[in-house]
This record gives C-alpha cells, sequence and structure tokens, in this order.
C-alpha cells in the first residue's frame, strides 16, 4: 500500500520500478547474470539481486528460485554476502517470511523517497559560518575525502573508511559528487549525489550530520545544493532511502514517501 495514494506519487512509483531496477542496480558489478526475472550482480565480495517483479511467481515456486539463487551465491568462494532488495509494493506479500524462512537476516525498513530535482533546488539560509563545498572534483580530494569519511562515521555511528569513497569515485566516474558542510573549517556534515545513467534520475545518498550540529537546517541545505546540481546536470527526479531521522527532511523539501525498501542478507558466515 503506498503511503501517499496521490496521482504524482503513483506516476512517481512507476518511473521508479521502470528506470531504477535490474539493469539500473548492476552498474558497478564485476559480473552479472540473469535467472527467470532476476538479475544477479557480483559485485566483488558482495551480491545483489534485483528484478522489477517476480513474475508472478509464488509458494513453491517463489521458493525454488530463492533456493537457486543462494546455491547461485554460495557455489562462488569470493561471495561472503549477497543482499536481496525487498519493496514494500511489491507481491507476492508473503516474500519476507520466505527469505528469512531460507536464512536471510532483514535490516531496517527505510522509506524511498521521490520527487522533481527542481522542487529541492532552493536557497536555504545558513547559520553564520557554514560553508558548503564539493569536493571530488579538485586534483587531490584524498585529505578532504578522509575528512568527509571521519564525519561520516561519527554521524552513523559505525565505520566507514575513505576506501568507500575512493572506490565510489572510481567505479562511478563522472557520475558521483561527493559534499562537505564545513564551520571554520572543520567538516560537520557530508553527502553524496549519485546520477544513474540512461534514467531521469540522481540518487541522494549518505547525508549525515554530526550530533552537535543537528537540528540547524545544514543537512536540508546540503540536499539543496546537491539538488542545484543535479538540475544543472540535466537530472529530473531524486530520489533516496531514507532513515526515519531523514524523511521528514527530505519530505519538508519536495520528496514524496512512496513505497518502503528492506535489504534481506544472506550471509555465508551465517550459514556455517
Amino acid at each position: 500500500m503506498l503511503p501517499d495514494s496521490s496521482a504524482t506519487a503513483r506516476a512517481l512509483l512507476d518511473a521508479y520500478d521502470a528506470q531504477l531496477r535490474e539493469e539500473a542496480e548492476m552498474g558497478s558489478a564485476t559480473e552479472v547474470d540473469r535467472y527467470g526475472p532476476l538479475w544477479r550482480g557480483k559485485f566483488g565480495a558482495r551480491g545483489f539481486v534485483s528484478y522489477r517483479d517476480l513474475g508472478g511467481l509464488s509458494g513453491a515456486a517463489l521458493d525454488d528460485l530463492i533456493a537457486q539463487t543462494i546455491d547461485h551465491y554460495a557455489r562462488d568462494e569470493r561471495v561472503t554476502s549477497f543482499e536481496w532488495k525487498t519493496r514494500g509494493h511489491d507481491v507476492p506479500a508473503d516474500l519476507p517470511e520466505r527469505l528469512l524462512a531460507h536464512g536471510f537476516q532483514a535490516e531496517e525498513a527505510e522509506t524511498v523517497m521521490l520527487g522533481e530535482a527542481q522542487r529541492l533546488a532552493v536557497d536555504v539560509p545558513l547559520a553564520p559560518g557554514v560553508q558548503l563545498r564539493r569536493i571530488d572534483d579538485q586534483a587531490d580530494p584524498l585529505p578532504d575525502l578522509r575528512r568527509a569519511a571521519a564525519v561520516q562515521e561519527r554521524a552513523f555511528g559505525f565505520p566507514f573508511g575513505v576506501d568507500d569513497f575512493v572506490q565510489r569515485l572510481e567505479s562511478k566516474r563522472g557520475l558521483i559528487e561527493i559534499w562537505v558542510a564545513e564551520v571554520q573549517g572543520e567538516v560537520v556534515c557530508t553527502g553524496r549525489l549519485e546520477v544513474v545513467p540512461g534514467t531521469d534520475f540522481a540518487g541522494i545518498w549518505g547525508g549525515g550530520t554530526v550530533p552537535q550540529w543537528r537540528g540547524q537546517g545544514i543537512y536540508r541545505a546540503l540536499t539543496a545544493e546537491r539538488a542545484k546540481s543535479a538540475v544543472a546536470r540535466g537530472v529530473r527526479f531524486l530520489h533516496s532511502d531514507s532513515t526515519a531521522f531523514s524523511r521528514p527532511i527530505l519530505q519538508r523539501s519536495g520528496l514524496l514517501p512512496v513505497t518502503t525498501t528492506t535489504p534481506y542478507i544472506w550471509s555465508r558466515e551465517a550459514t556455517r
């Protein structure tokens, strides 16, 4: 069921299903194959399953598809885990229960937010001393990338190394931007813009503010700055998988909640 039943939300969801699933989620994969309705990618030691719909499969036939997919990844010793990313509007409704029964672990559900980039590309007042800056387009971005990675770790509370930024920039060359907000030279917020080639979309990802600077409009301002850059690139729509913290900010900025998404993770270690 859609959180927003308006025609706008339905049109956005249709565009999301048509443009941001299947091949669009395999852009940086090292290997891709097709099996039934599934696109199955390998990204080094990580796997990812995408599909637009499951072709009407249910019951035992769906269980067979899940089991075959587990076997596909398990047979490759390089793969340590893979993600089956579900959406709240997908059918059949019992897919999550079937994935759990096959040994997957559910991660936190997030809200899929979509909207016109132009609606977010506005001027947002900044507190005195706050400056916004793109950091990936300089001759040597590594020092700033290290500072941004440290802020990402502080904002979200889990390890995030600079290698993650470097790998993203290398695998999505020309399609990714990394932005920061600074106060007197200290990075206090960071976020990415990732253009999805061959679509009308770009993603807003990784937005996080260190705890002591939250509630001052910095995340919203950094979102608006990324939206301006997206519009300049000719992007029509923005999308984001949002936590409970970022969803209300993005919704006030003009994005609509159209569905939910929950990653289900199969891990080789968990099966031993």
